[in-house]
């Protein structure tokens, strides 16, 4: 769903550029690179992880599922922050299920407590259909052969298979379930707990331990090509970054705050947050299996700060930085460039009381849950400083005369009744 926002403008942006010292095309030029940099940054994390499941498989033990474990937590670093290049780009966005589709159905995967998840959905016929348990899945009137778990199986026929989004087999948090398994815990203490002896092949638990290997080894191939993919489409004349470089500097600066509004408010104040503590549901947590969802969220926001600020620290510690989109609101009007940045640090001290939370024990799905006022009021100042945030967003459009923004909204922001009906 979209949130319209209306803002009449006379041409603003053609007077401002034409008196202004920040050139619009330099401040995407800055755009592209720093997107090129996070996506490169995302893909060296998911190769690191690659490796740790490679060394996970070929000698499954404690420790090796704890070092895979970290270089899953690890690669969402620089990948959450990309999300800002969501909503306003569409390549970016037709890509982006292929590695950060949520929630999951995870029985589609593997094997669930049934007491806990269910046997079946009226809404999906593959819920629990455990490819990994079933080398042949029938729906549909047609017969799947599963027998040997390849890319093309997982991200060409059970991706989204039957045109459901919960059906997801690949990404992250596909690759996050087969290595936490369920979180049981409701919104109790406590994460996945998948033993490693799920993936090995000579003392194996959970059933199909060589079928597991392969799906996940196979997940992760996937996750690397995909990100290779978008680190090429940012490139030196890749098609993302012509997509924002080579057009008008209003359609190019339009991609910039349709993205950091839409995620701030309908995807990430709404759809993750909002919605989850409306619901007290654990299940509307968007990292579920491994408990890191306030990190997560932070990365998120970290993310659109430097979009915003035009400044992006990459993992080796080496910095991308150019003219940006506060330079050119700051020439617009230095007020409401202050006003935002002061919304951003508001909201990045709100995110970091809620990771302070999470490491001091109570984890996000407990923060939400039922009763928790201290922990549903910390969720909800980060919920109202994003959409604070959000706001001066709009004032951006308007200051730079963007005459038509489109920001995701929510249910669960904009028509709260709806959420329960």
């Amino acid at each position: 769903m979209r949130r319209a926002l209306l803002l009449a403008g006379v041409g603003m942006l053609g007077a401002t550029v034409a008196r202004a010292e920040t050139d619009p095309a330099a401040v995407l030029a800055t755009y592209a690179d720093i997107a090129h940099a996070m996506y490169d940054d995302a893909l060296t994390g998911a190769e690191a992880l690659q490796a740790a499941i490679a060394d996970l498989t070929a000698d499954p033990s404690e420790a090796t599922l704890a070092a895979a474990r970290d270089a899953w937590l690890a690669a969402r670093v620089p990948y959450q922050q990309t999300e800002a290049y969501r909503f306003g780009n569409v390549l970016v966005d037709d890509w982006e299920g292929r590695v950060n589709a949520w929630p999951l159905d995870e029985g589609l995967i593997d094997y669930v407590d049934e007491t806990v998840y269910g046997s079946e959905s009226d809404e999906n016929r593959l819920y629990s259909a455990n490819v990994i348990a079933n080398e042949t899945l029938v729906f549909g009137g047609e017969t799947i052969d599963a027998s040997v778990i390849t890319k093309e199986l997982l991200a060409d026929v059970l991706q989204e298979a039957d045109n459901i989004e919960a059906n997801v087999a690949t990404g992250y948090h596909a690759i996050e379930f087969l290595l936490w398994g369920q979180d049981l815990n409701g919104t109790g203490p406590g994460a996945g707990a998948r033993p490693h002896t799920d993936f090995d092949t000579d003392a194996c638990t959970g059933g199909h331990c060589e079928r597991r290997v392969a799906y996940l080894e196979t997940a992760a191939d996937l996750l690397v090509d995909d990100l290779d993919e978008m680190v090429a489409l940012w490139a030196d004349g890749g098609e993302a970054r012509l997509a924002v470089t080579e057009v008008p500097p209003e359609q190019g600066l339009t991609a910039i705050v349709t993205g950091l509004g839409s995620l701030s408010y309908g995807e990430l104040a709404g759809e993750r947050m909002q919605l989850g503590l409306m619901l007290h549901d654990p299940e509307e947590e968007h990292d579920c299996f491994s408990d890191n969802t306030h990190n997560s969220h932070a990365y998120d926001q970290r993310g659109m700060v430097a979009v915003y600020t035009g400044l992006y620290e990459r993992t080796d510690g080496t910095v991308v930085s150019g003219p940006s989109l506060s330079d050119l609101v700051a020439e617009a009007d230095p007020a409401l460039d202050e006003a935002v940045r002061a919304a951003l640090d508001a909201t990045t001290v709100a995110m970091a009381a809620m990771v302070a939370t999470a490491e001091g024990g109570m984890a996000y799905d407990q923060m939400i849950g039922e009763g928790n006022t201290e922990g549903n009021q910390i969720v909800q100042t980060v919920i109202d400083r994003l959409v604070d945030q959000a706001h001066g967003f709009e004032q951006v459009a308007q200051a730079l005369d963007l005459s038509l923004i489109e920001f995701e909204g929510s249910d669960s922001l904009d028509n709260p009744d709806a959420v329960f009906e």
